[in-house]
């Protein structure tokens, strides 16, 4: 029962961590074609409280729910399905990180890349979630 109520919160914390990954990236893309000040001043706002309200405790949830799970079933440390995953798993904390420092970039006007930049990066987060998907559910 505990196992299954770790497991289901992992799973919420990673969608809900997800959605940030997905977004913030998206705002970034908006934000960098933007020039007027109201407008500029609206998507700090907006990048600001979906990294810190959701995207982060999302991202938090996820990894010490995935901790948890590991310390329930250590075999799984033993099964590649579980390297590949966990090798994706921090390349996007990496992928975090980078979007905390274009947020702080963002935040004080000194953004130095294009909204093309960030259309592409924006589809990072993908690539990393179907692998990890892929790997979970085929044990492969």
């Amino acid at each position: 029962m505990l196992y299954l109520l770790i497991k289901s919160l992992h799973i919420i914390a990673m969608v809900t961590w997800f959605a940030g990954l997905f977004y913030l990236p998206r705002l970034f893309v908006y934000h960098a074609q933007t020039h007027d000040r109201i407008g500029i001043e609206r998507f700090k706002v907006m990048e600001s409280k979906l990294f810190w309200v959701i995207m982060t405790p999302g991202g938090v949830v996820t990894l010490l729910s995935g901790l948890f799970l590991l310390y329930l079933m250590p075999i799984w440390l033993k099964q590649p399905w579980m390297h590949v995953k966990l090798t994706f798993v921090f390349l996007l904390m990496i992928y975090h990180i980078s979007c905390w420092r274009y947020l702080t970039q963002f935040s004080c006007d000194l953004n130095r890349h294009s909204s093309l930049f960030f259309r592409w990066f924006n589809e990072l987060p993908t690539i990393a979630l179907l692998v990890i998907i892929v790997s979970v559910v085929l044990k492969y």
